[in-house]
């Protein structure tokens, strides 16, 4: 007896309904889609215009604030608004009836991950109009580069994200967990000022998580430099640790 495979409209539609959703999720839209912008146009006021040696003739606001907002984008979305969906999903039991019909739990969690790199992507243009409109801020001298390290750092939040909606029992359990996962991320990795600020240890160790390597690989691209392969292999082992944690410790029900 041939086993049933759920068809590609399947997969489409519910993408489609996940998608709604997090669009009906009006609070749950805010700070990955507001938080950014509201960064830019701050930093962007309060820029001089002036680059300098270490920017290769960039203005910091384009060599590092546009990476910096363009990582926050989507460690905010995949560390904490991701796992906390996921973990509803579990605390409801709807990932547990998906497993007794054709349409496998592993079906809502691939939807779930594609519409949440909605926001992501909503997230980042929202923030690059703003900067081009407003402050004229440049595109990345290496645009390839630049496209291959966002999807890097897109695949470690994400990792890292299917971690802690593997261990949250709860959805307010993800949320707190993410929330903390994010921001230990952020300071120790140039979030609230450069990490050359931070005493040596910790900059050290902000360079060694992926918000850090993720924002030092963008800004390099930005200016047309060939990132650090140590933050590439940063991203790349986060990629493969936290993947494989999340693929050990993920429970269904």
């Amino acid at each position: 007896m041939t086993a049933y495979r759920p068809s590609a409209r399947s997969w489409a539609l519910l993408t489609w309904t996940e998608a709604k959703l997090v669009v009906r999720d009006t609070p749950g839209l805010v700070i990955p889609l507001g938080l950014p912008m509201l960064i830019m146009v701050m930093n962007g006021l309060g820029s001089d215009g002036r680059g300098d040696g270490k920017f290769r003739g960039l203005p910091a606001l384009d060599a590092y604030v546009v990476p910096l907002t363009m990582v926050m984008v989507v460690a905010i979305i995949g560390t904490v608004n991701m796992p906390a969906v996921l973990a509803s999903y579990r605390k409801e039991g709807v990932l547990r009836r998906l497993g007794v019909t054709p349409a496998h739990p592993a079906m809502l969690l691939i939807a779930q991950v594609l519409a949440s790199l909605v926001q992501v992507l909503a997230g980042v243009a929202l923030s690059l109009l703003v900067a081009r409109l407003a402050f004229d801020v440049s595109m990345p001298r290496g645009a390839f580069t630049a496209a291959g390290v966002f999807c890097l750092v897109t695949l470690a939040m994400y990792a890292l994200g299917m971690v802690v909606a593997a261990i949250a029992p709860s959805t307010n359990a993800a949320m707190a967990i993410g929330l903390v996962v994010f921001f230990l991320m952020m300071a120790v990795g140039g979030g609230f000022g450069a990490r050359e600020n931070l005493p040596d240890g910790l900059a050290a160790f902000g360079g060694y998580l992926p918000f850090g390597a993720g924002v030092e690989a963008m800004s390099d691209a930005w200016m047309g430099v060939a990132p650090d392969p140590s933050q590439l292999a940063v991203l790349a082992a986060v990629i493969v640790l936290a993947g494989g944690a999340a693929a050990k410790l993920f429970r269904w029900s």
